[in-house]
């Protein structure tokens, strides 16, 4: 018999044992703070898989906001829009973009990976994802005031799987998929006509995390960038792992750069803390450790810094996976500054400064949890805001957006988050192809 009809019933045994019989055993609250509980690792043959299908939002539908706030839609209609950059004179530009294409021998594991691939494959096409890129960045412009983009133009099109944006000295950098690109740009601009050059090449191939967050220093002078890991706990081999699960310095003017910090499985969102001037992170830790494990975080990054993966997680706590052992990383694992919960898909993260949300959420960060795929019951979907007393997070968090996750349906799948010039807070939302923008209710808020 063909390995093909070998295959179908397998597959479909998968496909039922997936998500069923695992699941959590605490709270998500219970992986969220500098302290989480960190349970006992649940293994199983096939990881579980709870996922709900992506469905977009009704007409005249949106999120829940948190009393004192209200959303409304900043700009719909887009392709899958997952990262954002608000400019100083009010413009917004999105990042339209998915999944690149994976190498024809992507895959070099055997027959039960391959059909864990393949599960995972449809599970994230059901999520809303790896469905094709648009490869472009869109600028969005609200011409009168009113909270509503009026304008929008194809800033530029053409990239390869664009993230992460920043501007500085006349310049908008794009992070693609494989390479850290510049091209001329005035704000204001509504098309860019210029050809990009490119800086430096970044990590790509497989990409089994393909997404390069980018922010740029204080001073302009240094580019950071994320780069994920090729794998979940380095089974495709280390040497697949060079320069990945790390964020990258780099120098914009003659693209060399150095590894900043590693040991960072997937970090996505990054922003300097405007209270110490450090580095922060947001991290997508590792999967199929059960229901509990691993909780997501955000942190300090120290130059030159090892946060465990993949041969630790949350400081010292060994993940007996990856062959072999290397008790002398364990060893450095720095332990994370907070925990965000257990597979909530961590990705956008800003700062408050510049918002205009109230005495509540002035001094603190935003948080976009995507939601998480190897948790049952689900966790993420919501937009969160963590309070901070000085420079480190004090307290839980504070839901700012729910009800993206209804009746099993996802209707929305926050990503992006960013502060806008007038003090709002933006929300990509890629399931729902929307911008949101929340506001606050109480009237004569002050811009900090």
């Amino acid at each position: 018999m063909s390995r093909k009809f070998i295959a179908i019933p397998l597959l479909a045994l998968a496909l039922a044992l997936a998500g069923c019989g695992e699941q959590a055993t605490q709270s998500v609250e219970a992986g969220i703070g500098p302290n989480p509980n960190l349970v006992a690792p649940n293994t199983t043959l096939f990881p579980t898989m709870k996922v709900y299908e992506a469905t977009g939002w009704p007409t005249g539908a949106k999120p829940r906001a948190e009393q004192g706030l209200s959303v409304n839609e900043f700009a719909g209609g887009l392709a899958h829009p997952l990262w954002i950059l608000a400019l100083a004179n009010g413009d917004v530009l999105v990042a339209e973009t998915d999944a690149p294409p994976q190498p024809d021998d992507a895959d070099k594991g055997g027959f039960i990976s391959r059909i864990k691939g393949f599960i995972q494959g449809k599970v994230f096409a059901k999520a809303g994802s790896h469905i094709g890129s648009p490869n472009r960045i869109t600028l969005l412009r609200d011409t009168n005031n009113d909270g509503v983009a009026d304008q929008r133009s194809v800033l530029i099109g053409g990239l390869n799987s664009p993230f992460g944006m920043a501007v500085v000295g006349g310049k908008l950098y794009i992070a693609n998929a494989d390479a850290l690109l510049a091209v001329p740009f005035t704000p204001g601009q509504v098309r860019i006509t210029d050809q990009p050059t490119m800086i430096t090449p970044l990590p790509g191939g497989r990409n089994y995390h393909w997404t390069k967050s980018l922010v740029a220093s204080p001073d302009g002078k240094r580019l950071y960038v994320g780069v994920g890991s090729n794998s979940n706990v380095g089974e495709n081999g280390m040497d697949e792992e060079v320069g990945r699960a790390a964020i990258w310095e780099i120098d914009p003017v003659t693209g060399a750069h150095r590894v900043f910090a590693s040991g960072i499985r997937n970090p996505v969102g990054i922003a300097f803390n405007p209270w110490s001037g450090a580095l922060w992170t947001s991290v997508n830790e590792r999967d199929e450790l059960g229901s509990d494990l691993v909780p997501d975080y955000m942190t300090s990054v120290k130059p030159g810094g090892f946060y465990g993966w993949p041969y630790s997680y949350y400081g010292s706590h060994i993940d007996t996976r990856p062959k072999p052992a290397r008790s002398d990383m364990v060893a450095k694992a720095i332990k994370p500054d907070y925990a965000l919960g257990a597979h909530t898909a961590s990705l956008g993260l800003t700062f408050s400064t510049g918002a205009n949300l109230g005495p509540r959420f002035a001094n603190g960060v935003f948080v976009g949890q995507h939601g998480s795929w190897n948790r049952n019951p689900p966790s993420g979907y919501r937009v969160i805001f963590v309070p901070f007393n000085g420079a480190q997070p004090s307290g839980m968090p504070i839901e700012i957006l729910t009800g993206f996750l209804v009746d099993k349906k996802a209707l929305g799948r926050p990503v992006g988050v960013q502060i806008a010039k007038d003090g709002s807070l933006l929300v990509a939302d890629d399931v729902g192809n929307t911008i949101w923008r929340v506001t606050t209710t109480v009237s004569k808020v002050a811009v900090r």
